[in-house]
């Protein structure tokens, strides 16, 4: 056995140009370019695929041990075909190895905030409370400890062999991951059966391999390999025919030729012609039935141990062994020994069946109903053994259902870890499993729940099916009927169909006794009708919420809820701004958790939104940041991740940082499109780039986001930031079909007006609705754009009365125009909204060119350009120059007006305002009170010429780097 080894390990014949390649990347990894000399470390992926017996494990070995040879950290792993169904099976032979032993301190250190996010996933620890990360923010942190270990075991080489038999969750990982080897000090290097590599793995399949290549295709052996390999093994003396027949009855596969020859050296066969007639019955015997017929000689204990064996899998524990065998110790031993003797297995501390073809003919011989039996005996002794409910839930997932209460108990409990280790598809087969045994009754609804939470991120159809079966079924627990409730109900609005979640609670709340469980499914009615772009009784439901909001006290999460909610009905109703801010700050009062395990993220999300249209952006970005963070810490990198990444795009939009806007942006879609294609985080995302994009002036750009992600009627159920049809109405007019985008936008004011949402802050549909009425009905535009004016003079954000007013004067002729920029310029001047005090003052500059008063023409035209030119509106900017150009007038340089009249307490309020803190935090800062604040910045803005607005770009650009009012923007990075 040795000798065999031996000789496979020192000679790997007509694989050359295979180990060719492996060299050259092995190379190129230390850094030994190919012409020689010296170079830089260039990671890479090689890909080898060949069908069974091609020799691709001795390849992947050879490959081992000249990557170690070199210096190279090797990282090993094998897929299993028993071990397919295991989650992150292979990401644990991969890593854990590296990370096993490190104490708890330790591995915290190293894993930093992963910690609870990867560590019950490989094996390393336990997962804590709260709800599980979701898949994409799983391999986000898997992608995060492999680069951190190519980067401190460089150079390393990561081997993985028999990918086709790889669990789904670390295939597809490890698909994702390995493009950026060649960005890393790293090469992966991984082998397959191309005819076997499942479904699931068809990104995987596509991998393109080393330096662009397609994955290096093995070749059975040639007549004259075969003829050398004979000579080797069995003696120079072997003659012609006897190689060719070698040749022929195995196809030239290396695996079965070596065996034949071993066999034949076993039976002392001359290798003569006389022999080779002796050949294709020996053959027969190396696979298939005849290796069976060859196993079922050596005993019933010994076809016993390697049936139990073939259902544990690889690397298989000898005591394990003999417990789902039913043999002692000495007659496990003894089955042992003749398995190894006879080539079918080796090893001695853990055991391996020699070749996986071997494992596939024993597994498959096995009778059905002893095999089934076998997989729930392993089951129950991998628990016996200590092993724990996942281990030993492959095996159950094997069994035949029988009813038996022990069996649900070990899959839910499996279900429970796998599910909290990040791998729902896997718990989801789990609990499926358990309902098919069945549960008993008074647990049926209980596992169904499960089974719905289970499927919540990648079927969630299903999951609303399951979830009304839940309901059903007789339930004694409240706890649990009120959980499938408010589970059920936020599938249904996430799948949007919002009025479906919006009755179930209804009804829910009739059918309870509690009145706190009453009132938190009224809360969660009132969130998703906020939602509900049709809902057939916005203003009595107003009503409704407003009357309780004002006699709760924000005791619990349930009364703040409630109260945030109300915050958020006044600002779309278009309430005086204080009223909203003064429930706001009510809700805020007592806290809310973005990343609460039974609830959502919406109403935190209003609040912060209920500031941003208040023009307080500043403190809305603190709330967005507090609610990314959370996300983050507990691995939400998804759908949740995507919302909060387009909306603080939204909040810089707000404030005219529309470089910053559109990086926030494109990162939010980027996380939306791994969500999946029309989801709301999609609309969301796309919605606020098309915006952004328009802003810049990038109609085009804009126009193909829109159509490459189908951003158009059938728009969504739900009410999204920003409107999406009120976005398409505004890119329809950036295209000039001006008919078009009126029909647009008058069906989203029927839609608003009919709920009562009278807020042109928030939506201002009918601003762009006047700009395109004026092409054909200038009458009905200067209506349409006043009524705009009052509904935001009745709110009373100074940046939605600006807005509108501009509007107003865009669509009205004479002196009447003039005024109606000069009042624009004044209220933005009191905002945040750079980008529309930018195109205030150009709008005024103009007009007053036209009108004659050249002696105020070149201030507004020259800080409406200075602005536009910080806030990356390029197009305005454009305007700007052209107006100046006209006037007869030079643009001055961007930083013309400077800043060093400032006394260093002014300077001090400035950058502090600028930054996005509030009067009250500089009064703070400066030991001082806000009227004092007011007499400083009112000094700033006298020697800089400038505002709020535009007090971040007089003085320097924006903040854009962690640490500075503004959240960590790594993730823009990612993918």
């Amino acid at each position: 056995m040795t000798r065999r080894v031996g000789a496979v390990r020192r000679r790997l014949f007509e694989r050359e140009a295979e180990l060719a390649a492996a060299d050259e990347a092995l190379d190129e990894l230390i850094g030994i370019p190919p012409d020689g000399g010296t170079g830089h470390p260039r990671g890479a992926l090689l890909a080898f695929a060949g069908h069974a017996g091609l020799g691709k494990t001795t390849l992947l070995t050879e490959v081992r041990r000249r990557a170690t040879a070199q210096g190279c950290t090797v990282l090993s792993a094998r897929g299993g075909e028993q071990e397919q169904q295991v989650a992150f099976h292979v990401a644990r032979q991969l890593i854990q190895p590296q990370l096993a032993g490190a104490s708890e301190a330790a591995l915290r250190m190293r894993l930093g905030s992963w910690y609870g996010i990867v560590g019950p996933a490989l094996g390393l620890c336990t997962a804590e409370a709260g709800s599980p990360p979701d898949p994409q923010g799983l391999r986000d942190g898997l992608d995060w400890v492999l680069t951190h270990l190519a980067l401190q075991k460089a150079p390393l080489v990561l081997v993985l062999d028999d990918a086709h038999w790889a669990d789904p969750e670390s295939l597809s990982w490890l698909a994702s991951f390995a493009p950026r080897a060649e960005d890393l000090p790293m090469l992966l290097v991984v082998a397959y059966r191309p005819e076997e590599l499942p479904d699931h793995a068809d990104q995987f399949r596509h991998l393109p391999g080393r330096a662009g290549q397609r994955p290096i295709d093995l070749e059975p052996l040639t007549v004259s390999a075969v003829a050398r390999l004979v000579r080797e093994w069995l003696g120079t003396h072997a003659d012609e025919t006897f190689c060719r027949e070698c040749w022929a009855v195995t196809a030239g596969n290396p695996f079965e030729a070596i065996e034949l020859i071993a066999k034949v050296r076993d039976r002392g066969i001359t290798p003569t012609a006389s022999g080779a007639r002796l050949l294709r019955d020996l053959a027969a015997a190396v696979k298939g039935s005849g290796l069976i017929a060859r196993l079922e000689r050596l005993g019933p204990s010994t076809v016993r141990f390697a049936w139990a064996g073939a259902v544990l899998g690889t690397e298989i524990p000898p005591a394990l062994a003999a417990a789902v065998a039913g043999l002692g110790t000495e007659a496990a031993a003894d089955a042992a020994d003749r398995l190894r003797d006879a080539r079918v297995l080796t090893g001695t501390e853990t055991l391996e069946f020699v070749h996986p073809l071997i494992a596939t003919a024993v597994y498959r011989a096995i009778p059905d109903g002893v095999r089934v039996a076998l997989h729930g005996q392993a089951a129950w002794c991998v628990v016996d053994a200590g092993l724990g409910s996942a281990a030993a839930a492959r095996h159950l997932l094997e069994t035949h259902p029988e009813g038996d209460p022990w069996v649900v108990q070990q899959l839910r409990e499996a279900a429970r870890e796998t599910l909290r280790a990040g791998a729902p598809e896997a718990a989801r087969r789990q609990l499926a499993r358990a309902l098919r045994e069945p549960p008993p009754p008074q647990e049926r609804a209980a596992v169904l729940y499960e089974l719905g939470c289970s499927s919540l991120l990648t079927e969630p159809a299903t999951t609303v099916n399951h979830l009304r079966a839940a309901l059903d079924e007789p339930i004694a627990d409240p706890a649990l009927r009120q959980g499938i409730v408010y589970r059920l109900s936020q599938v249904l609005a996430h799948s949007d169909r919002i009025g479906e979640a919006s009755e179930i609670l209804a009804r829910e709340a009739r059918l309870t006794s509690d009145p706190r469980t009453r009132l938190r499914m009224r809360a969660e009615k009132f969130m998703w009708d906020a939602f509900r772009a049709e809902e057939p009784e916005s203003p009595a439901r107003s009503r409704r919420l407003a009357k309780l909001a004002d006699r709760l006290t924000g005791r619990d999460l349930t009364e703040r809820y409630i109260i945030g909610l109300r915050a958020w009905d006044a600002t779309l109703r278009g309430e005086p701004a204080p009223v909203a801010l003064h429930h706001a700050e009510r809700a805020l009062k007592g806290g809310l958790g973005w990343a609460v395990e039974d609830r959502g993220f919406e109403v935190p999300a209003l609040v912060a939104l209920t500031f941003l249209f208040a023009d307080l952006p500043g403190r809305a970005e603190e709330l967005f940041a507090a609610g990314t963070a959370e996300f983050e810490r507990q691995g939400w990198r998804g759908a949740h991740l995507s919302f909060a990444y387009t909306l603080l795009a939204y909040i810089r939009f707000r404030r005219g940082r529309l470089a910053e806007a559109e990086d926030f942006s494109r990162a939010g879609l980027r996380l939306a499109e791994r969500v999946g294609p029309r989801t709301p985080a999609e609309w969301y995302a796309v919605g606020t780039l098309v915006e952004v994009l328009l802003a810049r002036g990038c109609i085009e750009e804009a126009a193909k986001v829109a159509h490459d992600h189908h951003f158009g009627d059938p728009f969504p159920a739900a009410v999204t930031f920003p409107d999406s049809q009120t976005v398409y109405g505004e890119l329809l007019l950036a295209q000039g079909r001006t008919k078009e985008a009126a029909a647009e936008l008058a069906a989203v004011g029927r839609r608003l007006d009919a709920r009562g949402m009278r807020n042109p802050a928030w939506c201002p549909w009918q601003l762009h609705l006047a700009l395109a009425e004026a092409h054909h009905a200038p009458e009905r535009a200067r209506l349409t754009a006043l009524d705009a004016v009052e509904r935001a003079r009745r709110y009373g954000a100074p940046s939605g009365v600006g807005m509108a007013l501009r509007v107003a004067a865009e669509v009205t002729g004479g002196s009447e125009r003039l005024a109606f920029l000069e009042e624009s310029v004044l209220q933005l001047e009191g905002s945040p909204a750079a980008y529309e005090l930018a195109r205030a003052l150009i709008a005024l500059g103009s007009q007053q060119r036209r009108s004659v008063r050249h002696q105020t023409v070149a201030t507004h035209l020259q800080r409406g350009l200075e602005i536009a030119g910080h806030c990356g509106a390029d197009a305005l900017a454009a305007t700007a120059r052209t107006e100046l150009a006209v006037a007869g007038l030079r643009p001055r340089s961007l930083h013309a007006i400077e800043s060093d009249a400032l006394t260093a307490r002014e300077r001090t309020a400035a950058t502090l305002i600028a930054q996005g803190h509030d009067r009250a935090a500089v009064a703070a800062a400066l030991h001082t009170d806000e009227e004092a604040v007011r007499r400083l910045l009112s000094a700033v803005y006298r020697k800089m010429g400038t505002s709020e607005a535009g007090l971040a770009h007089s003085l320097a650009a924006p903040p854009s780097t962690p640490g500075e009012n503004t959240p960590d923007i790594r993730i823009l990075n990612d993918d």
